[in-house]
């Protein structure tokens, strides 16, 4: 593999394992929505909402709440980002296994690296502030930020804006993988996180199992 000037990766479930905020956060949503009289039954199951990472949020909630009106969805946003941002001080949220001393040694190594996600401005950034790492990127872009309606889009505006021709990107879901081909750059596929279907990481250029895996690929590129 040629070896990137830049890397660009996905939050949930790549940076981030996002079961550690998400369920607990998820059966509160629920609670509050029952509270408010929007919403009555039992919680949908937790694998639904996992399955939908990496998906922007007005598709999330369309699977999550099929049978229900964009005023439900509207109100369950805004739980879902107050509360997942007083839970990352509340609960006991976790990165995967090294990947702040894998930035670190990317970064020393003269890559510059971004983060792309379909999630909200406030959340992808709360979640690499709590954690420590903001400071490793050159570049957090979401799509809650710049109101891009797809992974493929807003990789393009990244790479635009930074100028970066030659880059990786790392993610877990099929998104990742689509925005990285349709931009021309080396996809770079986490399997370790465990979402979606076996599906989701056809068409990565590599498989990783463990997040430090970066490195020795970034040795072995030329």
């Amino acid at each position: 593999m040629k070896r990137p000037e830049a890397i660009i990766f996905d939050m949930d479930g790549t940076l981030f394992k996002t079961e550690t905020l998400l369920i607990p956060v998820y059966h509160q949503v629920f609670d509050q929505l029952r509270l408010e009289g929007l919403y009555s039954g039992e919680t949908p199951p937790e694998e639904i909402i996992l399955s939908c990472l990496g998906m922007l949020l007005d598709q999330i909630w369309k699977k999550v709440l099929p049978n229900h009106d964009e005023v439900v969805h509207l109100r369950a946003d805004e739980l879902l980002l107050q509360l997942e941002h007083e839970g990352l001080q509340e609960y006991a949220t976790e990165l995967y296994p090294r990947v702040a001393e894998t930035l670190m040694k990317l970064r020393e190594h003269g890559v510059r690296l971004f983060v792309a996600s379909n999630g909200l401005e406030l959340y992808v950034k709360d979640v690499a502030e709590t954690h420590k790492i903001i400071s490793l990127f050159e570049g957090v872009y979401s799509a809650g930020e710049h109101k891009t309606k797809s992974k493929v889009e807003l990789v393009r505006l990244l790479l635009d804006n930074h100028g970066v021709n030659n880059a990786w990107m790392v993610g877990d879901r099929s998104s990742d993988v689509e925005a990285g081909q349709k931009n021309g750059q080396t996809v770079i596929g986490c399997a370790y996180a465990g979402f979606g279907a076996g599906i989701e990481l056809d068409g990565a250029d590599v498989l990783i199992t463990s997040f430090d895996e970066l490195i020795q690929l970034y040795d072995e590129a030329f």
